[in-house]
């Protein structure tokens, strides 16, 4: 494993008690820095602190993402915020547009755009005041491309790229860098979500011909929240094993 330093940074993963935000916090917390999960599962929030305690210093917070009033207490709590990632995310099943449910689409677009803009909203003066931060949004390749069967997912990873590219432009000279990275699909709890066709169809657009494991996720993510990355922002890192087509 190549070594990023992240020595003295805080770090706050949403959705980091399993999947993607778990082997995030577990590389980030192997890179020095010191962690903290936002879920909204509290059994799972303290069994993944548990785990990982071995590790470095990790604490959690049971929020819901999707409250503002929420978001602004664990933020609040939290004396410095160096490194945001935004990971929570659900899928909301698979179904033609016209057949999803409106309350699914809407949960799904709270879930997944809405709640990373109130994230963001509450930590983003905090690092413009410091001087310095790093903001990861764990989009997907879906935002890119549009998955059929999966209007509401894809639409609220489009979002959050654009969400990215804004937020990038506002504070591209205060010393707060965001970028978004779209992943193929990983073996996640969100496989419970999909019919065993959609994961088929998912896994038959990658010519590498398999999924991204959570861990190499994990890897950009520790770089782009380091101080090596100095120059990007606003841009969208591919782990698509050769889906994307830009």
């Amino acid at each position: 494993m190549n070594q990023i330093n992240l020595q003295g940074r805080v770090a706050v993963v949403t959705g980091g008690a399993q999947g993607i935000g778990y082997a995030t916090l577990q590389r980030l917390l192997q890179s020095g820095a010191s962690v903290v999960m936002w879920d909204i599962d509290g059994a799972k929030v303290e069994a993944a602190c548990s785990s990982l305690a071995a590790l470095g210093p990790v604490r959690g917070a049971v929020v819901e993402l999707t409250d503002d009033a929420a978001v602004a207490a664990a933020a609040a709590a939290e004396p410095r915020i160096d490194i945001l990632v935004n990971n929570a995310g659900i899928t909301g099943g698979n179904a033609t547009t016209w057949e999803l449910d409106p309350a699914v689409w809407r949960r799904v677009i709270e879930v997944n755009l809405v709640a990373p803009y109130l994230t963001c909203r509450h930590v983003v003066p905090r690092m413009i005041a410091a001087g310095y931060g790093r903001i990861v949004n764990i989009a997907s390749v879906a935002g890119k491309e549009g998955n059929p069967n999966a209007s509401h997912y894809s639409a609220s990873k489009a979002g959050l790229i654009a969400l990215t590219k804004s937020l990038a432009k506002e504070v591209a000279t205060k010393g707060v860098l965001v970028n978004a990275i779209t992943p193929a699909v990983a073996r996640t709890a969100m496989f419970d979500q999909m019919t065993p066709a959609h994961i088929e169809y998912m896994l038959g657009k990658i010519p590498m011909g398999r999924f991204v494991e959570v861990d190499e996720i994990a890897a950009m993510v520790a770089w782009l929240a380091s101080e090596e990355c100095s120059f990007s922002t606003g841009a969208v890192f591919d782990l698509t094993g050769g889906r994307a087509t830009y």
